[in-house]
C-alpha cells in the first residue's frame, strides 16, 4: 500500500511515471571526452556568458569539519533549455586512502519541469574544462612567438594545463616545472618528453625570468615567486586562486599587467583578484566572441584569472549527454515522477 503522501502526489500530477534518469560514471565519462570536443563546449560557454545568454548563479564555497572545502556551481542557459549544477570540492584526506582529493558531480535538469535528466561524475569534466579554459587563454592572450613555458606544481591540473598548452600552441619548445618539495618527478616528465624538452627547476624566479608563459596550478597557499622576476612580454594563467583567501601572484602583480577573467564578480571574490578587487580587466569570453579585442604589445604582461564557470560544467556534460545517448553509453534507471 502506498504512503497516504504518494497517493496525494500521484492524485495531483499527470506526468508519466516511465522517465528515466541517465548515470555516467567515470569510465562512461573518460570514454566520451576528447580535447578537441571539450575545447569547442568550453568555448561555447565562453561566449555565451560573454553575450548575457549564459548565465552563472552566486557560487556555494564553505570549508568542513572534516577537514574539506565543499561548493556549487549552477547556471543556465535560458534559450537553449541547459539548466544545472556541479557539486564539488577538495577533500585532502582522500590522499590517505589512495583516492583522489577532488570530488565533483554534475546533475543536468530540465527547466521546463524541474526534473533531473543526467547525472554525470565530474572529476574528469573538471580536469578537461580547466585544461580547455587554460588552453583558450593562452591562444589568445600569449604572444604567438612564445616558446618557453614555465608550471608551478606536477599534479592533475598542471598536467592538464601543459597538455592543452602544447596541443593549442605547437611553437612551444621547453617545459620547465617548479615543485613545492623542491624534487624533479620522472613521471611528469614522462608525459611531455616526446613532445619538447622538459626539466625541473629549483629556483622559481629564475625559472620565471626564463619563459615566455607562466601557469600556476598548485593549492593556492601564497606567492609562488618574485613580481620583479616576470619580464616584459610574459604571459600568465592563474588557475590555483578559486576560493577566498586563496592567491599565487605576488603583491603588486595584478597592477603591471592586462587583466582577462572568467567571471568578473567571481574573480573578485574567490580569485586572485579578489587582491585588488578594483584592478581593471576583461572578460575572456568577450575576445573570444569578438566584442573585444586583445590589443596586446610585445612588452606587455597579460594575466589570466581563471576560477571556473558553471556555464563550461554545463556544455561540457550536455556535450556528454547527448554523445552518451547516441553511443548507448550509461546506465539508464527508472525515474518516476
Amino acid at each position: 500500500m502506498l504512503p497516504i503522501w504518494a497517493y496525494l502526489v500521484r492524485r495531483c500530477t499527470t506526468m508519466p511515471n516511465d522517465a528515466t534518469l541517465l548515470l555516467l560514471n567515470k569510465d562512461d565519462v573518460e570514454q566520451l571526452l576528447t580535447i578537441d570536443d571539450v575545447l569547442s563546449a568550453t568555448h561555447r560557454a565562453f561566449v555565451l556568458h560573454a553575450e548575457g545568454q549564459g548565465r552563472v548563479f552566486p557560487v556555494v564555497r564553505e570549508k568542513l569539519a572534516t577537514g574539506g572545502v565543499f561548493g556549487i556551481k549552477s547556471g543556465d542557459v535560458q534559450a537553449e533549455a541547459l539548466l544545472g549544477f556541479k557539486a564539488a570540492g577538495f577533500w585532502p584526506s582522500n590522499r590517505t586512502l589512495g583516492g583522489e582529493p577532488h570530488q565533483a558531480t554534475v546533475m543536468l535538469v530540465d527547466p521546463a519541469t524541474g526534473r533531473p535528466e543526467c547525472v554525470i561524475d565530474g572529476n574528469a569534466i573538471t580536469t578537461m574544462r580547466t585544461g580547455a579554459a587554460g588552453g583558450l587563454g593562452l591562444r589568445n592572450l600569449a604572444r604567438k612567438d612564445s616558446e618557453s613555458l614555465c608550471v608551478f606544481g606536477k599534479g592533475t591540473q598542471a598536467r592538464i594545463q601543459v597538455t592543452f598548452a602544447l596541443h593549442l600552441m605547437q611553437q612551444l619548445k621547453t617545459v620547465r616545472y617548479v615543485t613545492a618539495n623542491g624534487e624533479p618527478d620522472a613521471a611528469f616528465e614522462a608525459l611531455f618528453a616526446a613532445r619538447c624538452a622538459v626539466g625541473h627547476a629549483k629556483q622559481a624566479d629564475e625559472a620565471v625570468a626564463q619563459s615566455d608563459i607562466v601557469i600556476t596550478a598548485t593549492p593556492g597557499g601564497g606567492p609562488l615567486f618574485s613580481a620583479d622576476a616576470v619580464r616584459p612580454g610574459t604571459h600568465i594563467n592563474c588557475v590555483g586562486a578559486d576560493t577566498k583567501g586563496k592567491r599565487e601572484l605576488p603583491p603588486g602583480m595584478l597592477e603591471r599587467a592586462q587583466v582577462y577573467v572568467d567571471d568578473r564578480v567571481q574573480a573578485s571574490q574567490i580569485g586572485e583578484l579578489q587582491w585588488s578587487p578594483d584592478t581593471p580587466c576583461v572578460e575572456l569570453g568577450s575576445v573570444l566572441g569578438g566584442a573585444a579585442s586583445v590589443g596586446r604589445l610585445d612588452e606587455a604582461i597579460t594575466i589570466f584569472d581563471m576560477t571556473g564557470l558553471a556555464l563550461q560544467d554545463l556544455t561540457v556534460s550536455r556535450m556528454l549527454r547527448d554523445r552518451a545517448r547516441e553511443a548507448g553509453i550509461g546506465t539508464n534507471v527508472a525515474w518516476p515522477w
